[in-house]
């Protein structure tokens, strides 16, 4: 018989792989923009608000179907 806790790690280091990956990437991203403020200091929460918001909102662009996105376009439209 599988031994059902060897799977369930395995999902547990993919998901806390993904989890380090997305981190990284929004630390990147708030560090350009820190570079692109000539590297002034006191804006670290905003930055990194700021890169979080770019991304996840690409991620849900990216899991949205086209029909999905002409219907929030119909409903944008009407309001």
């Amino acid at each position: 018989m599988p031994d059902n806790n060897t799977a369930d790690r395995s999902i547990g280091n993919r998901e806390q792989g993904s989890l380090e990956l997305t981190e990284e990437i929004i630390q990147a991203r708030a560090y350009q923009f820190y570079e692109g403020r000539g590297r002034e200091h006191g804006h670290d929460l905003e930055d990194w608000l700021r890169a979080e918001t770019e991304i996840f909102g690409k991620k849900t662009i990216a899991a949205t179907t086209p029909s999905e996105m002409m219907e929030q376009k119909s409903n944008a439209a009407a309001a």
